[in-house]
């Protein structure tokens, strides 16, 4: 049998109506507002409804990314089917694809092999149109504001102090700076402009800490978009369209519900980055998710220092969540390129290279288990060509942690392929009382936060700030905003905020260069290195090679 591919294998399936998978939570058809067969949304009023479940909740994070691949998204919905066939109620929940890696470099978010959500092609492109709303709110906000100016300007606001930007779901490094009211006086006030993506947005990260449409439109109203002649900030709800920009998303808040390859039931909603922001699905889907199941599987994106940090002291803080248990994701290609080797030589066995690259890994089990006190398993994807002595040299230094290996094999074998890791978190979930804790606390000063998460989950000597930092650092504690969390903004691909410097550096600091508040969000986010909330597409990008048939058969999305 030859190698297929995702959305071959995705193609090939038989996914079952999704009323059928609505039933395995006891929902019926009045509970969901259908999109075709294999969509629905499901109205999050029937949190209001008690089940008395005591759901246990797990999140997936892994170690910095590489270009070897780690397979969190699939280990995530491979170990929910994993969970479903040892007898247990699970229920997965995700984030949406965003259509700017879609079309960029990573791809799509569905999972992969026989791990994957479907129909994974629906979901990669457009999906239930939640994304589209989220950038007509946040543009209706852009446009608003601007009107308000060209019609007076009560608000006294200086347009040369507008934070708010327009956006939109793609890679395009041209909208970064621009400047628009060009034209005549009828066309609005000259100004420089950006756009940022979607999933960059405020509104993107305020509708996904929401607990309902009150809380919502509330969240909205807070949010900042500039600063009058006086240095006053200037908010949404002054300029009336917090209520309009709600209603724009009163359907999109509805969690999506579709299913994996082998029939367990899935959330997807939501989708802020987590290198930029907090990285996680809705609020109200993992709610909603530990409401009809009595396992839930989740994930925070990218490595344990990024999405999984902010999935702690961000979202859990906010929705008072405490998972039961950790998998942290890892495979032997990515710590062999974590220890220098080659990406076209990492099927080579080199036991210098793994020992090397592994204190990578065992720094975010050390992060997960000694900074946040929480249970964690460590999950080898395998690759055919991984030896023994490779995988036993894993084994034996997370075992020096305290902390098992399980091996998964779900790209190829689905739930099959993720029992074993399954049955190790059933394990530490009953075997362990896990004593949850922050990585800081709230009413620190914003500095000492910063300097707290920099320290103890990067391993950073210290932080730095810009002159710039430093000055708004000072603006938003006088302003009140210094007792919430912090979002940090950095690169992926490592510890530091340097994505060159690999494996776990030490004797670095971290640099700090400009602060701003997401108070619709509730947090601040710390920009550092060259990070930026509006990727551009590659040399080849991965659109060129989409494509779609006279049949409507998509074909190329990976």
């Amino acid at each position: 049998m030859g190698f297929k591919s995702d959305i071959e294998i995705a193609q090939e399936a038989t996914p079952q109506d999704i009323r059928e998978i609505a039933k395995k939570l006891g929902l019926t058809e009045d509970d969901l507002d259908l999109y075709g067969k294999y969509k629905a949304k499901v109205d999050y009023n029937l949190l209001k409804k008690s089940t008395g479940k005591k759901a246990r909740l797990i999140l997936t994070t892994a170690i910095n990314p590489t270009p070897a691949g780690e397979g969190k998204t699939t280990t995530t919905i491979g170990v929910a089917d994993g969970l479903s066939r040892i007898g247990k109620n699970t229920l997965v929940a995700l984030r949406e694809p965003s259509l700017g890696p879609v079309f960029g470099v990573k791809g799509g978010a569905a999972g992969g092999g026989y791990a994957q959500v479907v129909p994974m092609e629906d979901i990669n492109l457009h999906f239930t149109g939640d994304f589209h709303a989220i950038g007509a709110a946040n543009n209706l906000l852009a446009a608003m504001l601007d009107n308000h100016i060209k019609q007076g300007n009560e608000l006294k606001i200086d347009a040369k102090k507008i934070t708010w930007r327009r956006c939109v779901d793609m890679n395009d490094r041209q909208l970064r700076n621009i400047v628009d009211g060009l034209g005549g006086s009828g066309d609005g006030v000259v100004r420089e402009d950006g756009f940022d993506i979607t999933v960059a947005s405020e509104v993107m990260a305020a509708f996904c800490l929401s607990s309902d449409i009150s809380d919502l439109k509330e969240r909205l109203g807070r949010i900042i978009v500039a600063y009058s002649f006086t240095g006053e900030p200037v908010t949404a709800e002054q300029l009336k369209a917090n209520g309009a920009m709600a209603a724009l998303l009163k359907d999109a808040l509805k969690p999506n519900l579709v299913q994996t390859l082998e029939g367990t039931p899935a959330f997807i909603h939501g989708g802020p980055f987590a290198n930029i922001a907090h990285g996680c699905n809705s609020v109200i889907a993992t709610r909603m998710a530990m409401h009809f199941a009595d396992y839930v599987v989740t994930e925070g994106g990218f490595g344990a220092d990024l999405g999984a940090e902010k999935f702690l002291d961000i979202k859990c803080r906010m929705a008072n969540l405490k998972p039961d248990a950790v998998i942290i994701v890892a495979t032997v290609r990515a710590l062999k390129y974590n220890g220098g080797v080659a990406k076209a030589d990492l099927n080579n066995e080199n036991l210098e290279a793994l020992k090397a690259g592994l204190p990578n890994l065992l720094k975010h089990v050390e992060n997960i288990t000694q900074v946040f006190k929480l249970p964690a398993v460590v999950a080898i994807n395998e690759f055919p060509l991984d030896t023994e002595a490779e995988l036993q040299l894993v084994k034996s230094e997370c075992q020096k942690l305290g902390v098992n290996v399980a091996i998964s094999q779900v790209w190829a074998k689905g739930g099959e392929g993720g029992e074993e890791l399954a049955k190790e978190v059933v394990r530490l979930i009953d075997e362990s009382e896990g004593n949850f804790e922050y990585c800081y606390d709230l009413d620190i000063p914003i500095k000492e936060k910063i300097e707290t998460i920099a320290t103890r989950i990067y391993g950073a000597d210290g932080v730095d700030f810009t002159p710039a930092a430093a000055k708004e650092m000072d603006r938003l504690t006088a302003l009140g905003f210094d007792k919430v969390p912090i979002c940090m903004a950095k690169t992926q691909y490592s510890l530091t905020d340097d994505a060159t410097k690999l494996g776990r550096p030490t004797g670095f600091k971290i640099t700090v260069r400009q602060l701003t508040i997401s108070a619709g969000a509730g947090f601040i986010i710390a920009l550092t290195g060259e990070i930026m909330k509006m990727p551009g597409l590659p040399k080849v990008p991965a659109a060129e090679k989409i494509d779609v048939d006279e049949n409507g058969v998509i074909a190329g999305l990976f």
